[in-house]
């Protein structure tokens, strides 16, 4: 006790001449703390202790306090504001965010800025949560109207905006009192400050928000457009701050479509500025925010990475990216130094999303990034580091680069790049799951030389477990990895996919309520019941189970691609020595073959002309049971019909089953 009494003695004084009943000594005492807590975080821990924060909001909101006395208060509290996020909370705690809006009902100008900045300080705090704005209806419009009031309402009332706008339905309420419209004009106003904090409220409302963007693209400023302004505000002689944020308008306008990518405002102006920000002159955060503006700009549209490209070196301009700051760094401010030291995973998370969009669509650039020196290195080292962003963003890069069947081949060989990312997919948080298991679909193809020792480092048990996920994505991921394994495997793989996977588990999936995880459920099973020894295997130990399945899904409301995959697997049946029988003994299935010949869609009329082939065959023992067994059916009445199809694939294949009755 006695530290902390020694240590607030000396501040009791300030708090206990806010007491005083005399008017004029309270004002003096309010002075006096404000002097005695300008860059003092010591001073303002013991005033909020001693509780000097009730008081002062009390003396703010009293009807009997002159406005000096409410407007000095407003002072002090915006300079405890600043002090440590601690400091934030326990204003907060006090409810102070209603007081000061409550105080933005004054008539006096002063206060009224004295109350916003505080507001600002306490908006622009990461403890304080957004919502608080919008609590109360009147707040938004009451806001927009004291924007005319002087250049410290506009500024401070824009970065409120700015900070306290986070996602659609805070843009919606921003956009619905108008803010485009009064915060337009602000972007010409004589002050810096004001010009700034608007261009980043539009930031902030045109991201992924095409409402927003497509109303900003026609908005007139003195008889200019918008875009011209932000074009404008990103040239070379303007302050590094404001071209880069006007370039994320730009950027999320055109994201937004509301600029066509082609438009030269875009490939001229904001891509080049981009790039700009990525040169090793630039300073750390604005290096990181140029990379991922530009990472984001380019990511759809396969011209603007060619271009960005080769604009400036930029592919060997981002692999400074992992050298900072080095040992002959030319920081010579130690804060600064300290700052970048531990901010540096930043830029490596940068450079590589910007990597995997400049690669997500054209070969040659992806050969280009992978030539960089030792890129494929960094990347691996990537995986593993502490930070989730740097790991997500190394995966997502890697991803992007595996969609080339020539780097499968050599590269990503080279550098056993299958052992990290297993090593990834033990235990990752799900974003990084859904990336990383997409990926290992890439290195599961057939012509990927990664594919044997990921296969003995026990991934069947591991993509087994990713289709129990209740994340959809990763079911999709762990079934699709599965169906690219299973692609012209040997039977011993089937084999165990089908131990691992379990038949509950596999019937469990093609009831699965998303599609995507039915279709490559089908594709598995189909991948997995080809080739005939394997079909005969799969289907005297599975058979039964099997065919339900193929029911249940032929009987079920599903689209035309399920049936038809689910036709072709019946084809694939049919082609089997034994298998075939499974079909033939079977009525039901017989009758829903003969029910898709004659569909209105010839997808499924072909697909049921392939089990329709496979079973009639005459080189094959039966043959000529079967055949006849089809006939009584009135199979051969509904060829003779199909060989007069207008389809000439139909038509064909009709012609070729009716032959090899002849034969």
């Amino acid at each position: 006790m006695s530290v902390l009494s020694e240590v607030t003695a000396s501040s009791r004084h300030y708090v206990d001449r806010l007491f005083d009943p005399d008017p004029q000594k309270v004002l003096q005492g309010v002075i006096d703390m404000k002097n005695a807590v300008i860059g003092n975080n010591k001073q303002k821990a013991n005033l909020i202790v001693l509780g000097a924060v009730p008081r002062l909001l009390y003396l703010l909101q009293q009807e009997t306090s002159s406005t000096e006395l409410k407007t000095e208060c407003a002072v002090v509290l915006g300079s405890l504001a600043m002090g440590t996020e601690n400091n934030v909370k326990s204003l907060l705690d006090c409810h102070i965010i209603p007081a000061l809006l409550q105080g933005l009902l004054s008539p006096d100008l002063k206060f009224i800025e004295a109350c916003l900045r505080c507001l600002r300080t306490i908006f622009t705090s990461p403890v304080t949560p957004e919502e608080l704005l919008y609590t109360d209806a009147t707040v938004i419009p009451h806001l927009m109207a004291l924007l005319s009031r002087s250049r410290y309402t506009q500024e401070y009332i824009c970065q409120i905006f700015s900070h306290c706008c986070k996602g659609p339905d805070h843009q919606t309420i921003l956009f619905n009192h108008g803010a485009v419209q009064n915060i337009a004009h602000l972007l010409t106003s004589v002050s810096y400050k004001v010009r700034m904090q608007a261009l980043k409220c539009f930031s902030v409302l045109a991201f992924e928000n095409p409402q927003v963007s497509m109303t900003l693209v026609n908005v007139l400023v003195d008889g200019e457009l918008l875009p011209q302004i932000f074009v404008k505000m990103l040239q070379r002689d303007k302050p590094i701050e404001m071209q880069l944020t006007s370039a994320k308008c730009l950027t999320y306008m055109c994201r937004a479509g509301a600029i066509r990518t082609d438009d030269n405002c875009i490939v001229l102006k904001t891509l080049p500025c981009l790039v700009r920000m990525c040169s090793k002159e630039r300073l750390l955060e604005e290096r990181v925010e140029g990379a991922e503006t530009l990472a984001y700009l380019i990511e759809p549209d396969v011209e603007l990475q060619r271009i960005a490209s080769i604009t400036d070196h930029l592919i060997a301009m981002l692999a400074d990216y992992f050298k900072y700051p080095s040992s002959v760094s030319a920081i010579t401010d130690i804060k600064r130094l300290d700052h970048d030291l531990k901010h540096a995973h930043e830029l490596r998370q940068a450079a590589f999303k910007l990597y995997a969009s400049l690669g997500a669509n054209d070969e040659d650039i992806r050969k280009k990034i992978i030539d960089t020196e030792n890129m494929m290195d960094r990347i691996v080292t990537g995986l593993s580091e502490s930070s989730v962003k740097v790991r997500l963003a190394a995966v997502r890069c890697l991803h992007s680069l595996s969609r080339s069947v020539q780097q499968l081949r050599t590269s990503f060989q080279d550098h056993a790049v299958w052992k990290p990312l297993m090593k990834v997919l033990q235990n990752a948080p799900d974003e990084i799951l859904v990336v990383a298991s997409s990926m290992l679909c890439n290195l599961l193809l057939e012509f990927s030389p990664s594919k044997e020792p990921i296969l003995e480092s026990g991934a069947v048990e591991l993509l087994c477990g990713l289709t129990q996920s209740e994340n959809p994505a990763l079911r999709v991921n762990g079934i699709w990895a599965l169906m690219n394994m299973a692609f012209q495997a040997e039977q011993k793989i089937k084999a165990d996919i089908l131990r691992s996977l379990s038949t509950e588990q596999l019937f469990r999936l093609l009831s699965d309520s998303d599609l995507n995880v039915l279709m490559k459920t089908l594709g598995l099973l189909r991948n997995l019941l080809s080739t005939r020894p394997h079909i005969d295997k799969i289907m005297s130990t599975h058979g039964k189970q099997i065919m339900q399945a193929v029911t249940l899904i032929l009987e079920g409301e599903h689209n035309i691609e399920v049936k038809e995959q689910t036709l072709c697997i019946l084809a694939n049946i049919a082609d089997g020595t034994t298998a075939k029988e499974l079909i033939m003994t079977n009525d039901d299935i017989l009758q829903k073959i003969k029910y898709y010949m004659g569909h209105s869609h010839v997808k499924l009329q072909l697909a049921a002309m392939f089990c329709i082939s496979n079973l009639v065959w005459n080189e094959e023992e039966g043959s000529q049971e079967r055949q006849d067994k089809l006939r009584d059916m009135g199979i051969v009445d509904i060829l003779h019909k199909l060989s007069q199809s207008p389809d000439s694939n139909l038509c064909d294949k009709a012609k070729t089953a009716l032959q090899q009755y002849l034969a």
